[in-house]
């Protein structure tokens, strides 16, 4: 009987360590699953991450195409309009020297007043037409004027959307990179 004791005492030791081992790997078993489950979680939410960043990165590019787009034709744009003011700012001058010759044959027609009598009218009616030239001349230049510094306005909004837009970029290109590093690791 005693032996009987001994042996069962024995007996159930090894099989409470057994046991106790059982429970143990059992937790761990229980524990490396939730990780696995979480660390399947957390790259689903990378994946989806990744996704929208490369979304993002595309719409950007997109973006930046079509403000490169608009600012070549406003550059074209501005350079026929510079060009349209550089031929109002000459006729200009063309029209002030027409005006400095008239002056001039008005000086000379007043000393020969027999001569200035019959063409007045003649020369009043040129004054008036050149007159109307020089104004229309300058209102030209004064509109091309304006457009060109709308068109400085809409080149500098272009220009800084294009700085905000590769600055978004560059930190979407970070944000991808951040992201697919985390990923690897």
């Amino acid at each position: 009987m005693i032996e009987w004791q001994c042996w069962n005492n024995n007996w159930r030791k090894p099989n409470l360590s057994l046991r106790r081992l059982i429970k143990n790997m059992k937790r761990q078993r229980k524990i490396l699953e939730n990780r696995s489950l979480a660390d399947e979680e957390r790259m689903d939410a990378l994946e989806n991450q990744l996704k929208e960043a490369r979304f993002l990165a595309e719409e950007a590019d997109k973006k930046y195409d079509e403000v490169a787009r608009k600012l070549a034709m406003v550059e074209a744009d501005l350079e026929r309009a510079e060009e349209r003011a550089e031929a109002g700012e000459s006729k200009i001058v063309e029209l002030e020297e027409e005006l400095r010759v008239v002056g001039n044959n008005l000086k000379s027609l007043e000393v020969s007043e027999e001569k200035a009598n019959q063409r007045e009218e003649e020369y009043k009616n040129q004054i008036k037409n050149l007159t109307t030239r020089l104004k229309e001349a300058e209102a030209r230049a004064e509109f091309a004027e304006r457009s060109v510094q709308k068109l400085q306005k809409e080149v500098d909004r272009l220009e800084d959307e294009l700085v905000a837009e590769k600055e978004r970029y560059k930190e979407i290109g970070d944000d991808l990179d951040t992201a697919f590093v985390e990923l690897i690791l």
